[in-house]
């Protein structure tokens, strides 16, 4: 029966142990017993059958909806269920083994399951039926109940709302706080009574037990403590917000009526980020509590916060339907006034997709559908950017509205909704006659090569079916939407633009880059496989510095890249960039030793090859103190005495660089001598 009780009557599902543990508890007793601690196995086999065990969530539950619901509608075989789970709860939480965890700086909570469950559902329990063992647990709880663990946890659980918690320190989270956030009345009675009490202590977050009253709308505890004379009832918390804005965020009405009925309430003190109690009100739909702050006289309907933003503005923006009605039947509320950014109410609602209150505001003849915003941009533009297909149907439905209106960069709501992806608002706008499918931006970009560089297979899809689109059109740096998908390793999207005649797989951009040198660059080897399958793609081919497919994908270390590369017979492994710079000295500067090893497997490959400067990678590596390269003595293409134009060799780079490993190696060697002058006459030494 005490299993059944728990499950049927408790506030969330019970894991096993927080179940077993709660059957183990001794009501009153100061010590846990673990010898009372059931095992599972126990509780299922007293409950014949009735209970089981949820193995995906390793919750307890019944074995079906209709007896938890049976159970809960008729508790007379469990006596005074909820009293004797707030006692559990509470005896718990004075045990002297959670008390103990309460003075460790870093407790080990594992081995208290039950702890969670009772420090932040006592009190719900204790509302419902409040014994006087329960009343006298609390109280004793309360005794040190700052430093008590189960604060904490309490405080945690509603750290969403107060952003600036600081548990090095003490909570200051008193009795009262705690009997005032769950709306104990019987315990609140009591406490504030007491000569010791200060109804106006605030906690670690800023909050007097009045802000946690109002805040969980318990109407009874909040009357309590406005029957007191010396309440403050405007204090803010570390957020600035008062309990009345605590109680309109929340859609309290009975509060908000009680606190508005003292004069000294302030009912348009903003918090820290400028929300006033009737923002807040709207932003979370409350339209009840609208009505009231509303008529209360003093504040106009119409009154500008945040970014310049009205209370129709922020209705619209987080889609309350209600509550845009009602401000709209109010005198003097303009529907179209604009935020600090140009953007209308409309611009809100349809660039977060709330068609119903698009609907709303279209009806109004004093509402310009296709107000620019001050980048240019429409509410068409925001809804088409946010893949909002119903919000787009609606305006594309107005006469007033230009589809193919740009903004300030020339983007279109087509482009924009090709860039995110969202085929059916392409669709959308591709069937209205005046939109230009292959239109560019000020940057040269088209719907199509913003789609083939995001990957949007479906979108470039749908676009390449269009007779007016040019698959091959460049941006202003002369980059095509082929080399888009090549560079970003979108592969579907790359076999879809190939599958066209009119595509130049090997068209460079202004920096002489193809399709393949970019796919190379950034290690797509799928790609590189795709574009060397082509006749018309070179493999070989340099940029405007003359940096080859196999020169970029061994200089970024991809060795994948550069075995495909190295694969073809037409691909020159010695071919330079124009500072002279091989393939092998790109991988040796980088530290690429795999791509090194790679190459070095291939005939040909010469290490010994001078660059511009008329170094060798060995005397470049040794003046640098690449120890990585010491492979490169034990080939027999390699001059190990080599020197520059000034006679340095290696040991004398070595060791005027300080590259003390090097110079150890080299002098390991036979032909290392260590008089060896240069020009100047100037040996190593």
């Amino acid at each position: 029966m005490a299993t059944l009780m728990w499950i049927s009557h408790s506030e969330r599902p019970l894991k096993v142990d927080e179940l077993r543990y709660a059957l183990g508890v001794e009501i009153g007793s100061p010590d846990l017993d673990g010898d009372n601690v059931p095992s599972i196995g126990t509780l299922l086999t007293c409950c014949q059958g009735l209970v089981t065990v949820d193995k995906e969530g390793s919750t307890v539950r019944l074995i079906h909806f209709t007896l938890q619901e049976y159970l809960r509608a008729h508790p007379q075989p469990f006596g005074r269920a909820h009293s004797v789970m707030a006692e559990t709860c509470l005896s718990y939480l004075n045990s002297r083994q959670v008390k103990v965890l309460s003075t460790n700086p870093s407790p080990d909570l594992r081995g208290a399951p039950f702890l969670e469950y009772s420090s932040l559902y006592w009190g719900i329990h204790a509302k419902r039926e409040l014994s006087d063992c329960a009343k006298q647990l609390a109280l004793k709880l309360f005794d040190d109940y700052d430093n008590h663990i189960s604060t904490e946890i309490l405080l945690k659980a509603g750290k969403s709302r107060f952003f600036r918690l600081n548990f090095n320190k003490p909570s200051l989270f008193s009795g009262l706080h705690c009997a005032s956030f769950f709306g104990i009345v019987g315990i609140v009675d009591g406490l504030v009574t007491a000569e010791d009490c200060d109804i106006n202590q605030t906690d670690c977050t800023g909050s007097a037990p009045l802000t946690w009253a109002a805040f969980n709308g318990h109407e009874g505890v909040v009357k309590i403590l406005l029957g007191l004379d010396d309440v403050k009832l405007d204090r803010p918390d570390i957020n600035g917000r008062t309990p009345l804005l605590c109680a309109a965020e929340n859609g309290h009405e009975g509060v908000v009526e009680m606190l508005l009925g003292r004069g000294d309430v302030n009912p348009d003190r903003p918090d820290i980020s400028g929300r006033t109690p009737l923002l807040r009100a709207v932003e979370n739909g409350h339209e009840g509590v609208l009505k009231i702050l509303l008529g209360w006289g003093g504040i106009s309907p119409d009154k500008r916060g945040i970014y310049g933003r009205t209370l129709l503005w922020s209705a619209a923006f987080y889609g309350q339907e209600g509550v845009v009605k009602i401000l709209l039947g109010q005198d003097n509320v303009n529907p179209d006034s604009l935020d600090i950014n140009g953007r209308t109410p409309l611009w809100g609602a349809a660039e977060n997709g709330h068609e119903r209150v698009v609907k709303i505001l279209l009806r109004r003849d004093d509402v310009n559908p296709d107000k620019p915003d001050i980048s240019g941009r429409t509410p068409l533009w925001g809804a088409a950017e946010n893949g909002h297909e119903g919000v787009v149907k609606l305006l594309l439905g107005r006469d007033d509205v230009n589809p193919d209106k740009p903004d300030d960069n020339g983007d279109t709501p087509l482009l924009c909704a090709a860039e995110n992806g969202h085929e059916g608002v392409v669709k959308t706008l591709l069937g209205q006659g005046d939109v230009s499918p292959d239109r560019w931006c000020i940057y040269g970009r088209t719907p199509l090569s913003s789609a083939a560089y995001y990957g949007h297979e479906g979108v470039v899809k749908i676009l390449l079916g269009r007779d007016d689109i040019n698959p091959n059109k460049p941006d202003i740096n002369g980059r095509t939407p082929l080399r888009g998908a090549a560079k970003n390793g979108h592969e579907g999207v790359l076999k879809l633009l190939l599958g066209r005649d009119d595509i130049n797989p090997d068209k460079p951009d202004d920096n002489g880059d193809t399709p393949l040198l970019c796919a190379s660059e950034n290690g797509h080897e799928g790609v590189v496989k795709i574009l060397l399958g082509r006749d018309d793609v070179n493999p070989g081919k340099p940029d405007i510095s003359g940096q080859t497919p196999l020169w970029r994908a061994a200089s970024r270390g991809h060795e994948g890249v550069v075995k495909i590369l190295l694969r073809r017979d037409d691909v020159n492994p010695n071919k330079p960039d124009s500072s002279g710079k091989t393939p092998l000295w790109c991988a040796a500067k980088n530290r690429h030793e795999g791509v090194m090893k790679i190459l070095f497997g291939r005939d040909g490959v010469n290490p010994d090859k001078l660059d511009n400067y008329d170094r060798t990678l060995l005397l470049w590596a040794t003046a640098r103190g690449r120890d990585g390269v010491n492979m490169l003595p034990g080939r027999n293409d390699v001059s190990p005495g080599d020197t520059n134009e000034y006679d340095h060799t290696r040991l004398w780079w070595a060791a005027e660089n300080g590259h003390e490993g090097v110079v150890k190696m080299l002098l390991g060697q036979e032909d290392a001598n260590p008089d060896e002058p240069d020009s100047d006459g100037r040996t190593p030494l």
